[in-house]
């Protein structure tokens, strides 16, 4: 066996893959050319297949009709806090069932739960804790934005869709500036400069996504926030398994490849950022003393971009890990919600609720099951680094695919017409259950979360309603702040203006009558 190039050890890779039963990848490699092998090598080179072998076992073993592995959350190291007001689960009053008995499924805890909603007084107390941390440069963003447009009619990186505001600004410049004016809102509440506080914000992408997203930022100058304020890094992917476990080949020279789910973040974490280097997300946010991070989806319009006061409710309540939930509006809405499931925490999917359960009302007459999840996560930087270890017994999703592959007996392409293989994913709030306390801050949702996942025209979730919503909330600032909007004006206040509505006084007593866009004071005038 030759090398394929100067640094990979082929007959090492080979010997690899065979103690861990997958050697037939190598079936067809003499018949490759030089320059196949190589990119094949590299490919082989870049995968775990020791890993890739435990996440099927653990998938498959989950799979089963029997209790799912689920670790001790004690167990976990980094993570046994339980102060007073954090949401943690009493074990001994959650039994695990006996093996092929459905896991049991329980409401959260009402109690357990901090709002924002109607709670004026808490917040403001979390948001001064959040902006000291933020303005002694503690926090760090970690954006989700591997994702293309292609269900919105686009062929570019989610990020850079335009859901037709009067600005026009797309999804990435919007969050970019609502960073920007965050760091300067902080600064002025530490009595500090502007330059001396910093958001550090890691963009994660994927392989189809990072180019033209890098080239994106660079041609808008990194909206302002600085390049090296920016980090980029790409979410990984698993190879494509038959039933058996086997890894598929979509050529004699490449493995066929799936992202690995918006969980893979965890792992994206670990990666070197570069070839050749030693330097991780993990180890950055640890160089620069980055203690708490914000994770987000970047679809979602009305993110709070390292929200103050996510972060200083999580910090007061000695959270290692937190998510933002909003209130279900039917029982029957598509979304997944946070409750307790075997006794451990868990996202339960829409489609896992019976219908009894979606339906099932509290003392107080609403849906008892009401946490609907947003993808919207506070962490500890250690906790980030302890999830290496729980991702060893955790179970990923299996998706049972039609997976065109080549046969290893005779070299041809087979396209199933039935499922014939599965991919493996993993998704953010896998942790969960992995975690003896969370952190769960109920949020507003017309304030908070308005998703971008359908098509334009569709009744939900479309580019027409998280405009609507944007423009709604930006309505309800200026009339706070003591203007009058006439019925048909739309009226857009940008991030460069305000992050959250503060800083609106100029607008008190006006009355604002013209369509049109306000990034600075002065551009109000043209309106009235």
């Amino acid at each position: 066996m030759t090398l394929a190039n100067d640094t990979i050890n082929v007959s090492a890779l080979k010997a690899t893959y065979d103690e861990a039963g997958q050697g037939h990848v190598f079936k067809f490699w003499d018949k490759l050319a030089p320059a196949e092998q190589a990119q094949f090598a590299e490919q082989l080179s870049s995968i775990d297949v020791n890993r890739v072998n435990r996440i099927y076992r653990n998938a498959v073993a989950a799979e089963a009709p029997v209790t799912p592995l689920v670790e001790t959350p004690q167990e976990v190291p980094g993570d046994g806090l339980q102060p007073p007001h954090l949401l943690s689960l009493d074990k001994s009053r959650s039994p695990s069932p006996a093996p092929g008995v459905p896991e049991p499924v329980l409401p959260l805890p009402e109690s357990a739960c901090a709002t924002v909603v109607n709670n004026p007084e808490d917040e403001a107390r979390w948001r001064a804790i959040g902006l000291d941390a933020i303005a002694n440069n503690q926090v760090a963003v970690l954006l989700m934005a591997g994702g293309q447009g292609t269900r919105l009619g686009s062929s570019h990186p989610k990020g850079m869709y335009d859901i037709s505001l009067p600005s026009h600004k797309t999804l990435f410049e919007y969050q970019a500036s609502r960073i920007g004016r965050l760091e300067a809102v902080a600064a002025a509440a530490a009595g500090k400069d502007v330059n001396d506080v910093k958001i550090r914000w890691y963009v994660m992408t994927s392989g189809p996504t990072r180019k033209e997203t890098e080239a994106y930022f660079e041609s808008q100058n990194w909206f302002g926030l600085g390049q090296e304020s920016v980090i980029f890094f790409e979410q990984g992917v698993l190879p494509a398994l038959s039933n058996e476990g086997k890894l598929l080949l979509a050529t004699p020279s490449s493995l066929f490849v799936a992202p690995d789910g918006n969980g893979g973040l965890y792992s994206a974490l670990r990666k070197p950022l570069a070839p050749g280097s030693d330097l991780t997300v993990l180890s950055d946010l640890s160089a620069r003393g980055i203690q708490y991070v914000h994770a987000y989806c970047v679809d979602n319009c009305l993110v709070k971009v390292a929200d103050p006061v996510f972060i200083g409710s999580s910090i007061e309540r000695q959270a290692t890990c937190g998510a933002k939930v909003v209130r279900k509006h039917l029982p029957t809405e598509s979304v997944g919600v946070l409750a307790q499931k075997g006794g451990a925490f868990s996202v339960v999917e829409y489609s896992e609720l019976s219908r009894e359960k979606a339906e099932q009302l509290d003392e107080t007459g609403r849906l008892a099951f009401w946490a609907g999840n947003i993808a919207n996560h506070f962490y500890t930087t250690d906790f980030l680094h302890t999830i290496e270890a729980m991702e060893r017994k955790m179970a990923f999703h299996i998706a049972r695919k039609k997976i065109a592959h080549v046969d290893i007996a005779t070299g041809e392409t087979i396209k199933p017409t039935e499922p014939n293989g599965m991919k493996l994913e993993l998704f953010v709030f896998d942790v969960f259950p992995f975690t003896s306390s969370l952190s769960v801050l109920e949020v507003d949702r017309a304030e908070e979360f308005s998703p971008l996942k359908n098509a334009p025209g569709s009744k939900a979730d479309s580019p027409e309603t998280s405009r609507r919503d944007l423009l709604a909330q930006q309505r309800r600032w200026l009339e706070a702040a003591g203007a009058t909007v006439a019925e048909d004006a739309e009226v857009e206040v940008t991030p460069t203006v305000t992050y959250g509505g503060e800083g609106l006084e100029f607008v008190a007593g006006k009355h604002i009558v013209r369509s049109g866009v306000i990034s600075s004071a002065a551009d109000l005038d043209a309106l009235l």
